[in-house]
């Protein structure tokens, strides 16, 4: 049984910083403002000999009505119930406020085993507060710095001892012997590699219902979400399955124009929404389906299809429109009209309010995740290729014809070909998007782009006098 650790504390403790820190990378967007962090952040740390599944969750705030902190409250609370241990983070400097008072109350209620972590000691301004913090009652806590890496021993032995039953080494060697492979038998059939999880990513402008359609397919409220405009602002990755497929859901900050983005937070949040587009396989994009394709919609989608993502577009708040036919006609219209270069990319009207297509979005989602992922036979590509330079050929700059020769697919994911041609240096983009056009629609791959590299064939007299 894996380890799960749940990192709390109220707001600008460190509770990120200290995430980072076991994760090794820095995922967690992390500022010197408070109340940075907002949803709930999974990913696999290591501290020593131990292996677990981290939380990182939001400042907590004593308040209870329903605000957007008491929002982040729940989220904070529902980790706590998840996790196995919980690292209750205080900053050393400030001591022990009544927030951290309230909030010990609250953990001391709870099944879940604590580990009191006093956080900023490096040199000797936290001394204080971690003999203040002896006063919350979960015994000696673990005196760290999680921006410098000091104290990660002291804080190893402090989980070691909070769950001896998950770290013993009975335990690890039973989840070792859980993951090796049985013995060999030369009978038995060569298992298949197990196909990667799709990594499914929703992006799109403020507000648009990311979290809530999200929400909506996993049937339960795992991100934070209302009525206010960037809620989100880290890049959160949820596991999930669909009808057997492994999944990889990835919900992203909203995207505003360049010039609106002032803040120094909100550069970093779009920082986190452009990475997780160029590491996805299938981008869906969520727009407002009564103000959808303006132009920060066209960039976004403009920027997933030249770094090779799949495309889906997603309009949400489908339960609002007054004429859903006449409005999905209008929809795909500009679609076809606005985005020459997505041709066919599937368009799925929903709500994450009603349910309404849900699991259209995931059909699509796996269409075109199978597309991007196709590779097209070398003698049915040069098939193609014969009938339809036949049908149009290529033009003839300064009189003499480019002659298309051979075609193969150098990789998938996304669909990249390379054609052999003499003089294929001089051939038109026009006549390229033909051809792209043309791959497209013969071999079944609509909204994916697809690459097309020409290359000119060596002249086997050009070094012969």
């Amino acid at each position: 049984m894996a380890l799960t650790i749940a990192v709390v504390g109220r707001p600008n403790v460190g509770k990120s910083t200290l995430f980072n820190r076991l994760v090794g990378k820095k995922i967690a967007i992390v500022d010197d403002q408070p109340g940075v962090t907002r949803d709930r952040k999974e990913a696999r740390g290591r501290l020593g000999d131990l292996d677990f599944t981290l939380i990182d969750t939001a400042g907590f705030e004593d308040v209870t009505d329903a605000s957007l902190e008491a929002r982040m409250r729940r989220q904070t609370e529902m980790a706590v119930t998840e996790a196995d241990v919980c690292l209750f983070v205080i900053d050393a400097r400030d001591g022990v406020t009544p927030v951290d008072e309230r909030f010990a109350q609250l953990l001391r209620g709870s099944d879940t085993p604590v580990v009191l972590v006093a956080n900023k000691c490096e040199g000797r301004q936290g001394e204080n507060g971690v003999l203040e913090a002896y006063g919350l009652g979960f015994g000696d806590p673990a005196a760290i710095s999680a921006e410098h890496g000091e104290g990660m021993g002291d804080l190893y032995e402090a989980i070691v001892t909070a769950a001896p039953d998950l770290t013993s080494l009975d335990a690890m060697a039973a989840e070792v012997e859980a993951d090796r492979e049985p013995d060999f038998d030369p009978d038995a059939e060569v298992p298949t590699a197990p196909e990667r999880p799709m990594k499914f990513t929703v992006v799109g402008r403020p507000n648009a219902g990311k979290s809530t359609l999200i929400n909506a397919l996993l049937e339960d409220d795992r991100l934070l979400t209302g009525p206010e405009a960037g809620i989100t602002r880290d890049a959160v990755t949820v596991a999930w399955e669909w009808e057997g497929r492994e999944l990889r859901l990835v919900d992203t900050a909203g995207l505003r124009k360049r010039a609106k983005v002032q803040e120094r937070l909100e550069k970093m949040s779009t920082g986190e929404t452009i990475h997780a587009i160029r590491y996805s396989d299938v981008v869906a994009l969520v727009m407002d389906a009564r103000e959808a394709f303006e132009k920060q919609d066209l960039q976004i989608a403009d920027l997933a299809l030249r770094e090779g993502r799949g495309l889906v577009y997603v309009c949400t708040k489908w339960d609002l429109v007054e004429n859903p036919s006449e409005t999905r006609k209008e929809l795909e219209d500009m679609a076809r009209r606005l985005l020459p270069q997505s041709k066919g990319a599937p368009l799925v009207t929903t709500s994450g309010v009603t349910g309404r297509n849900l699991d259209k979005v995931m059909a699509a989602a796996s269409k075109v995740f199978d597309d991007w992922s196709a590779r097209v036979k070398t003698k049915d590509l040069n098939d193609w290729l014969q009938h339809t330079v036949q049908r149009h050929p290529p033009p003839a700059p300064g009189g003499r014809r480019i002659k298309p020769r051979y075609m193969a697919q150098m990789k998938t994911r996304p669909p990249t070909f390379v054609l052999m041609a003499s003089r294929g240096d001089q051939m038109p983009e026009s006549y390229k998007r033909y051809l792209v056009n043309g791959l497209r629609e013969a071999f079944d791959m609509p909204g994916v782009p697809i690459r097309l590299i020409v290359r000119q064939g060596k002249n086997p007299y050009a070094d012969k006098t």
